[in-house]
Order: C-alpha cells, then sequence, then structure tokens
C-alpha cells in the first residue's frame, strides 16, 4: 500500500491518500480545498471507499462535503466528536476562521471504542490517543508499517492542548502508552509537518524527553 500527503488550507493540514494495488483509497482528514483533493484523486483514477478522521478540528474536515458529492462514501468519526463536524463552537472555526465558520454534514460510522477497523483491503488498528481533542484516533497499518497520528506526535513536538478538551498529561500518556509501543520503525503520519518515525521521536523529541508515567 502506498500514501499521499497533501496539505490543504490555510494552516496547511495534511490529508492523506491511502492506495491500494486497486486503486481503491482511503482518505485522511480532507480539511480544506476540497476541488484540489478531488482533482487529485481524479488524475490517479482513485476509487475512494471512506473518509477517516483523526479528529474533528475544522482543520481536519473542511472538505469532507465536497467529497462526499462527488463519491457517497462513509466518514468515520470518534464519539466525543460527532457533535463537533456541525458546530463552529465546538470545532473551533468559531474562534480561529474570522466569520468563515466550518460546518459539514453528521458522520455515517461513529467510532466508540479501540479496536480493528477494516474497509475493503485495508485493515487498520484504532488507538484512542486524546489529548489534543477528546476524541483523538490514531489509525495504524501494520501492513504498511505506519501510523496516522492525526495532531496528537509531530516531528520533534506534540499537539497543542490549550483547545477545547485538551489536556497535556493525557496527550502525553496517549503517546507513550499507544504510539511509543509500536515497533521503532513505524512511520508517523501526522497532521502537520513532515513524517517521522517512532524511533526518531522516541530519541529526539524535547517534549518527550524525560517523561514518566510513575
Amino acid at each position: 500500500m502506498k500514501w499521499m500527503r497533501i496539505p490543504l488550507g490555510l494552516l496547511q493540514t495534511n490529508a492523506y491518500i491511502l492506495t491500494n494495488d486497486k486503486n481503491e483509497c482511503i482518505l485522511f482528514d480532507p480539511g480544506d480545498e476540497g476541488e484540489k483533493l478531488i482533482e487529485v484523486l481524479r488524475k490517479h483514477q482513485l476509487t475512494p471507499l471512506a473518509i477517516l478522521l483523526t479528529h474533528a478540528h475544522f482543520d481536519h474536515i473542511g472538505a469532507i462535503d465536497d467529497v462526499r458529492k462527488v463519491w457517497n462514501i462513509p466518514v468515520y468519526v470518534h464519539e466525543k466528536e460527532q457533535k463537533w463536524l456541525g458546530d463552529p463552537s465546538l470545532n473551533g472555526s468559531g474562534h480561529f476562521m474570522n466569520g468563515k465558520n466550518v460546518m459539514v454534514e453528521e458522520a455515517d460510522e461513529i467510532i466508540r471504542e479501540e479496536g480493528s477497523l477494516t474497509i475493503g483491503s485495508f485493515q487498520f488498528s484504532l488507538f484512542e490517543t486524546p489529548g489534543h481533542s477528546p476524541g483523538s484516533i490514531s489509525y495504524y497499518l501494520e501492513e504498511a508499517n505506519a501510523v496516522f497520528s492525526g495532531d496528537v506526535l509531530f516531528k520533534g513536538s506534540i499537539g497543542r492542548t490549550d483547545l477545547l478538551g485538551g489536556n497535556h498529561e493525557e496527550l502525553l500518556k496517549s503517546i507513550h502508552e499507544k504510539l511509543l509501543v509500536l515497533p521503532e520503525e513505524t512511520i508517523v503520519l501526522p497532521g502537520h509537518g513532515s513524517e517521522t518515525t517512532i524511533i526518531e521521536e522516541m530519541e529526539t523529541n524535547p517534549f518527550l524527553n524525560g517523561f514518566s508515567l510513575s
């Protein structure tokens, strides 16, 4: 399986297109610029099967309805953030977008607990990784040796925790208990910035250095 990273919108939020050898794909966090994203999908003759959200902040959801107008595919979100999709006061657009409220239609599939998720030939392990937001989810794809971490873990940094439902200690606990236990060579595909690996963050991330769960 292969993936493409496409930074979208003013915040250059990473949308990811994960593809298989049948030209089917999964979309992660289509945050903005729906026409641009649709053009990429059509250029590569890809058939989307679903949209998976790592969380429901405005910069990760803005192009959802644009995509769904072209392909009638389900959207997955954690139950703690299902109401955020249509509420600017929850998804943050009401505070940060200078009057440009982001509202999208309800999700089709509500994730209520950790476990496995199979969509076509794609098989994910779902990890609840709150801290940046209460319903943050990381999607681990063992076959591709990669985890889609959203805004939980970045190259050399971690997610901000000063937004609605954020919690710094909870975020650090999520990272250490759910992500850093993955194989060291696992590729981390974050919501902003470039890719990294678990071992690189274990060794060099200044926000993780010295943290203890005890």
